[in-house]
């Protein structure tokens, strides 16, 4: 059985909304609130943060310097730092479970799950309410929790670019692309969404001209779940390995809650996600999973969206053990 090591990465610079660092505690006070050892179990590991870039950004008062980016440069050293974590423990034989603030942050989980054996396929499996496919080139807000994907696809959509970038935020952009390992960390055959249903123009073009397959939650309740993971993971047959990506907005926020940066109505129940994510953990190909995008500042039921993802994030480690 391998050994779970929980990475914890406590950073939100990537997002438009402040709070996602807090997922974390939130996601631990939720645990010692219903008496559960669960962060007491595991060893862990804290990834360093430059949250401060924040703070510096508001005392300098200027503009973003890389205003379809914002703060590339220094989401760059924290996905290089995460991108670290991940590739020294799996090549130590551990099961990673990455917690993160903002999405941005998969770029850095991908980098290391390719940096650990390059020569391993790897296949993605995105849960979540968005995209997350634009590059500077596309992107209306220049938050970065939106690229992580394009990132790693090595991919940048210019032919739907609207953007004009600076050659530093180029150079940048360009760089963030080359972490772990250089260039194409995984193929657009092998993503898979579920749960995509907020999206802009840009991104629905690049969808549909690399071919990505997204099960919507209408789909995947009219054929039905096991089905639809079914399909996928023959999709992702030919992959080594399979990280999950699971952001907590695939969840709908009017049942569950509004604790996360952007909500979106009409998503998943936490229950349809413990499901889809045991079946995937079945393939026994999953070489790390990463929850992200918990905001409890943002919560007005208390701490409900944390209390559900932690929920799901102990069935998770329950058939890790059991699996692998």
């Amino acid at each position: 059985m391998k050994n779970i090591k929980i990475i914890k990465n406590r950073s939100d610079i990537g997002a438009g909304t402040r709070g996602a660092d807090m997922g974390i505690d939130a996601i631990e006070i939720a645990a010692i609130n219903s008496k559960n050892d669960y962060f007491n179990r595991f060893d862990f590991e804290d990834v360093k943060t430059e949250n401060e870039a924040i703070y510096n950004e508001i005392a300098a008062a200027t503009e973003y310097k890389n205003p379809y980016a914002k703060r590339i440069d220094s989401i760059l050293r924290q996905c290089t730092r995460l991108s670290e974590h991940v590739a020294t423990n799996i090549k130590d034989d551990n099961f990673p479970i990455v917690i993160s603030g903002d999405h941005s942050s998969a770029l850095g989980t991908i980098s290391g799950i390719k940096a650990a054996d390059a020569q391993k396929r790897v296949g993605v499996i995105w849960i979540d309410a968005h995209a997350d496919i634009h590059s500077p080139y596309t992107s209306p807000s220049g938050n970065i929790h939106g690229m992580p994907l394009a990132a790693a696809l090595a991919n940048d959509n210019l032919d739907c670019q609207v953007n004009e970038i600076s050659e530093e935020t180029a150079q940048l952009w360009n760089k963030m692309k080359q972490i772990g390992v250089p260039d194409i960390k995984v193929q657009a055959e092998d993503v898979v969404y579920f749960g995509v249903r907020d999206t802009e123009e840009p991104e629905d073009k690049q969808i549909d001209k690399l071919g990505i397959k997204n099960y919507k939650v209408a789909e995947v309740r009219y054929r039905g779940l096991e089905i639809c993971v079914n399909e996928a993971l023959s999709k992702l047959s030919n992959c080594d390995v399979i990280y999950i990506s699971f952001d907590v907005d695939a969840m709908d926020c009017d049942m569950v809650s509004y604790g996360t940066g952007t909500p979106v109505p009409k998503g998943f129940e936490p229950e349809e996600i413990i499901v889809m994510i045991r079946q995937i953990m079945a393939s026994k190909k999953v070489a790390c999973v990463e929850f992200v995008e918990v905001n409890p500042l943002l919560d007005f039921k208390g701490n409900k969206m944390a209390e559900t993802a932690f929920r799901i994030l102990e069935e998770m480690t329950d058939a890790i053990q059991k699996l692998y």
